[in-house]
């Protein structure tokens, strides 16, 4: 049973590449960037940071991300409405500093993220956080307005997710002198 699984699995991982694809290079870096942060893959202060400005940004989202791990099994079940507020209100929090850095742009590009930072169980919560954390006032009405602007209907009024887990998950990547490669 296992095999019949790996063409779609392999075709999944290959929409999840090219939906990556498809952000802006300034995203891609983030969305790279936030996952070493959050999956505490590499050593992102090392990786990622170019000035002190971003050095501050990453230790700010370091320390808010310590929240991950407990958001993680804090993801409810159902609506049971006392359940979201423990988990809802600190999500919103991340989210609003993930959306305050300026590079996630688009709620496709929030979903990808934070699809990997939580888990598919998070998927219905997603556009809640997203359309509260965009709405914040910390960010200038023409990023909200955009940002609100990047949330489909369809995405904002589904009636189901689906609970597989992602498999793409982008890491940094060298670059190759191409030069040195070819043949003289």
């Amino acid at each position: 049973m296992g095999a019949k699984n790996r063409p779609a699995e392999g075709a999944m991982t290959l929409a999840e590449m090219k939906e990556f694809a498809g952000f802006p290079s300034s995203t891609q870096r983030y969305i790279r960037r936030s996952l070493d942060i959050g999956l505490d893959r590499d050593d992102a202060m090392t990786r990622w940071s170019r000035d002190i400005v971003e050095a501050a940004s990453i230790r700010a989202q370091a320390r808010l991300y310590r929240a991950l791990p407990e958001l993680r099994q804090l993801v409810p079940d159902d609506a049971d409405l006392a359940a979201v507020e423990p988990f809802l209100a600190p999500l919103v929090t991340l989210v609003g500093f993930d959306l305050g850095q300026g590079r996630l742009t688009s709620f496709s590009a929030f979903r990808f993220l934070y699809e990997r930072l939580i888990g598919a169980s998070a998927r219905p919560w997603l556009p809640s956080a997203f359309c509260a954390a965009a709405a914040l006032p910390h960010l200038h009405p023409e990023v909200r307005r955009k940002l609100l602007q990047s949330i489909s209907e369809a995405a904002a009024t589904a009636s189901g997710w689906s609970n597989r887990q992602p498999v793409f998950f982008p890491h940094w990547v060298e670059k190759v002198d191409t030069g040195a490669a070819l043949p003289h």
